[in-house]
C-alpha cells in the first residue's frame, strides 16, 4: 500500500467531515465512521512518523506542553471598538456616516476571546491573542485543537483573519458537571472558560474543552478584490471558515434598531453567550474614508446590552470578616444564571444597605451583575411576600471568633477588633499574596485557607517558610512537584518586589494602593516611613489625620514590628525600586485620566508615576491636571467647573518629555 497516498486521502475526508460537522452543522457520516477514519490515520502516522504533517487532523488532539507563550507583534493592530449604549448613541453613529450613503452590517458580539489567524499558502501558520492590540501571545498549538478553525484553506493563499474563540453554553455546563463530580473548582462563565482554555500551556487540556469559533474579518480585504464587508464574510465562508449565521445587511437606522431590539429579546435562546451587537459600515472604500482613531475604527461600533436583571429567592444572610475586621452581610441566593454566570451569592455591603432596601430573609429579589461583572441585589419584590419572611438582624459578635463587634458613629460598618481572629488572619494572607500586592501565583484563597487550617500558614511570614513543608504539601490533593515548585519560585520572586507593593500588602487600615505608591516614592525606604510622626505625614496634602494616625499606630504596635523584623530576616526588599525624576515639573502633581486614550491607561499612569506624579480616580479641588481623551464624561465636566487644567494627549507628551 502507498501509505502516503492513503494518508492524504484520509486527511481530505476527515477535513471534509470536520467542515460539515463543526462549520456547517450538517454531518454526512456517523460518529463511528468518522472515528474509524481517524483511527486509521493515527495508525499510519504511528507506524510512519516521517509522514506526519503539522496540519494533519491528528494534530488537533493536543498533547504539546509549553513552558510559556511567546510574544507576537501583530502586523496590523487589533483595535478595540467604541461602545454605544442606547438608541440615541446608535443614531449618532449612523448620522456620522450618513453623507457616504453606505449600507451597514449588523453582527452578534460573541462573548469570547479575540484571535488573529495567519495563513501562508493556505496553511495555518500562526494564531495569536489580541493582547494589548499591538503585541499578543502565540497560541498556535492550542488553536489547532479547535475543529471549526481550518488548518488548510480551500485556496492556497496568504491571508490574515480575525475572529472570536468561545465556549458554547452546553460545553460549559457539561464541563462544570464533570468538574463538580471530580471535586474541582467550577468555571465561572463561558468567556473566562474559553480564555483560560486557549491560554493553557497544555494543549491536551485545550482540546478537551471543545472550543469553537466565529471568524468576522479579513485584514486588507481589498487585496482579494473584495468591495464590501458582507462580500468578505461570504468569501470567508467559501474558504472554509465558520461565519455566524445571524449576520444581516441593513440599509437604515430603523433596520438597525429592529435588529438590536430583536436580539436583545432573543439572546438567551442562542447556544453561546453574546454581550452586544456590532455595527459596521459595509463599503470598504467608505471605511477607509472614515478612517481610524488611535484606538478605534470610526466605521464600526458595539452596542452593549444593558445589565440583565433576574429574580431569585434570598435564602439566608451570612456574615464574612475582611482583613481589617470589617463585617459584611452577604445574600445567599437560590442559584440563578445571570449573563452566563451561575450566581448564588451577592454582597449586601453593610447594615444600612439592608435596612434601606428593606431586605428580609425569604424575599424574592432582583439581582444583576453591576457593570456586567459584580452581582448585586437591586430591589425586593415586596408584592411577592408570603408573610413567612424573617426580619434582618445585625449580629453583635464576630461570626468566627465570637468577639464583640464595634461600630463607630461616623462609619456604616461593624468591625471585629480581635487581631488574632482566624478569618482576619486568612484574609490578611490572601491580601498579601494578591496580584496588586506581592503577586504570588499559586496561593489562591482556597489554598491559603487549606494551609492555614493545616497549621503551615498562620501569618504572612510563614509564606516564606513553606519551602520547608514540601513533603507535607505535596501529599495534599491537587499538589504535585510542578505546582509546588511554581509556588516556591513565585514566593522567592516576591522578595525582590518594590516597596509600594509590600506597603499595600501589609494591610494598614485605609492605606490603599495609591497611598502606598505615594509613600514609597516620597520616602524611598520602609525604615523612613516607620519613623514618621502624624504631624510629618499630614503635611502631605494626600494624607489626612485619620490615615496618618493609622500609619503611626501600625508601626507603633509591637506585634507589627515583630512581623517587620521577621520579613527583614527573610530578606524581603524594603526599598522603592522605581525610577523617579526628582527634577520633573510634574513631581507631586495629582492627575485624573478620562475618555478614550490612544494607549492603555496603565501606560500613562506608569509614565506619570516615573515623573513623581500621582494618578487618582476622581476629580477634586486637589486635582492639578485632567488628561482628556475622546468622549470624556463627567470627570471632564467637573474639571471645567473647578477650573482645573485640562490636557489633551499632545499636551501630555510635550510635558512628559520636559
Amino acid at each position: 500500500m502507498d501509505f502516503n497516498k492513503r494518508r492524504k486521502e484520509l486527511i481530505d475526508l476527515i477535513e471534509k467531515y470536520n467542515y460539515e460537522y463543526y462549520t456547517l452543522a450538517q454531518p454526512t457520516v456517523s460518529d463511528q465512521e468518522y472515528d474509524r477514519l481517524m483511527l486509521e490515520l493515527l495508525k499510519i502516522e504511528e507506524n510512519h512518523p516521517e509522514l506526519i504533517d503539522e496540519n494533519s487532523p491528528s494534530q488537533r488532539i493536543g498533547g504539546e506542553i509549553l513552558k510559556e507563550f511567546e510574544k507576537v507583534v501583530h502586523q496590523k493592530p487589533l483595535l478595540s471598538l467604541s461602545n454605544v449604549f442606547n438608541e440615541e448613541e446608535i443614531s449618532s453613529f449612523v448620522d456620522k456616516t450618513r453623507e457616504f450613503r453606505s449600507d451597514f452590517v449588523c453582527e452578534l458580539k460573541i462573548d469570547g476571546l479575540s484571535v488573529s489567524l495567519i495563513y501562508k499558502a493556505g496553511k495555518l501558520e500562526k494564531a495569536a491573542t489580541r493582547g494589548d492590540g499591538i503585541i499578543g501571545e502565540d497560541i498556535t498549538v492550542n488553536v489547532k485543537t479547535i475543529k471549526s478553525i481550518p488548518l488548510v484553506l480551500k485556496d492556497k493563499i496568504d491571508l490574515e483573519v480575525r475572529g472570536e474563540i468561545y465556549m458554547s453554553k452546553k460545553v460549559f455546563q457539561e464541563t462544570n458537571e464533570k468538574r463538580a463530580l471530580e471535586g474541582k473548582e467550577l468555571l465561572k462563565n463561558p468567556r473566562n472558560a474559553a480564555a483560560g482554555s486557549v491560554r493553557n500551556l497544555d494543549s491536551q487540556i485545550t482540546a478537551q474543552r471543545r472550543l469553537d469559533s466565529f471568524i468576522y474579518q479579513i485584514v486588507d480585504p481589498q487585496r482579494y478584490n473584495l468591495k464590501t464587508h458582507y462580500e468578505a464574510l461570504e468569501y470567508l465562508k467559501r474558504l472554509g471558515f465558520k461565519i455566524n449565521p445571524n449576520i444581516k445587511k441593513i440599509s437604515d437606522l430603523n433596520g438597525i434598531l429592529n435588529y438590536v431590539e430583536d436580539w436583545t429579546k432573543k439572546r438567551d435562546t442562542l447556544p453561546y453567550e453574546i454581550d452586544g451587537i456590532v455595527l459596521k459600515v459595509d463599503d470598504f472604500v467608505i471605511q477607509n474614508k472614515l478612517g481610524l482613531t488611535a484606538k478605534y475604527p470610526k466605521w464600526a461600533t458595539a452596542y452593549k446590552f444593558p445589565p440583565q436583571e433576574v429574580t431569585t429567592k434570598l435564602k439566608d444572610i451570612i456574615f464574612t470578616v475582611g482583613r481589617t475586621g470589617q463585617i459584611t452581610p452577604n445574600a445567599i441566593l437560590e442559584p440563578v444564571l445571570v449573563q452566563g454566570s451561575l450566581i448564588s451569592k451577592a454582597t449586601l455591603h453593610n447594615e444600612k444597605f439592608v435596612i434601606d432596601k428593606e431586605i428580609k430573609i425569604g424575599d424574592i429579589v432582583s439581582i444583576r451583575k453591576a457593570g456586567d461583572v459584580i452581582p448585586e441585589v437591586v430591589e425586593v419584590k415586596k408584592n411577592r411576600r408570603t408573610g413567612q419572611e424573617k426580619d434582618f438582624v445585625m449580629i453583635d459578635r464576630c461570626p468566627i471568633c465570637k468577639s464583640y463587634l464595634v461600630k463607630k458613629k461616623t462609619e456604616a460598618d461593624y468591625f471585629c477588633l480581635n487581631k488574632n481572629c482566624p478569618a482576619r488572619k486568612i484574609e490578611e494572607i490572601v491580601h498579601f499574596v494578591s496580584r496588586n500586592t506581592m503577586n504570588i501565583d499559586g496561593l489562591g484563597e482556597r489554598i491559603v485557607e487549606d494551609l492555614y487550617n493545616l497549621g503551615y500558614l498562620k501569618d504572612i511570614v510563614d509564606i516564606y517558610l513553606l519551602k520547608n513543608y514540601k513533603t507535607e504539601i505535596m501529599s495534599l490533593e491537587g499538589y504535585g512537584e510542578k505546582s509546588f515548585q511554581n509556588m516556591i519560585e513565585a514566593i522567592e520572586k516576591s522578595k525582590n518586589i518594590s516597596l509600594e507593593k509590600l506597603l499595600f500588602g501589609l494591610g494598614i487600615k485605609q492605606v490603599g494602593e495609591q497611598t502606598s505608591k505615594f509613600l514609597a516614592r516620597k520616602y524611598l525606604k520602609l525604615d523612613n516611613i516607620m519613623k514618621l510622626t502624624i504631624e510629618e505625614l499630614i503635611k502631605n496634602k494626600d494624607i489626612g489625620p485619620v490615615i496618618g494616625k493609622n500609619i503611626v499606630e501600625y508601626f507603633s504596635d509591637e506585634k507589627n514590628m515583630e512581623l517587620i523584623k521577621k520579613l527583614r530576616e527573610n530578606q524581603i526588599n524594603f526599598n522603592y525600586l522605581g525610577n523617579i525624576d526628582q527634577e520633573s515639573s510634574l513631581l507631586n502633581l495629582s492627575f485624573v485620566l478620562t475618555g478614550s486614550l490612544s494607549k492603555p491607561r496603565t501606560d500613562y499612569q506608569s509614565l506619570l508615576e516615573e515623573k513623581g506624579a500621582k494618578v487618582t480616580e476622581s476629580v477634586s479641588k486637589n486635582t492639578n491636571v485632567v488628561l482628556v481623551g475622546e468622549n470624556p464624561g463627567s470627570k471632564y465636566e467637573k474639571a471645567l467647573k473647578l477650573g482645573i487644567e485640562i490636557w489633551d494627549e499632545n499636551d501630555f507628551w510635550k510635558n512628559i518629555k520636559k
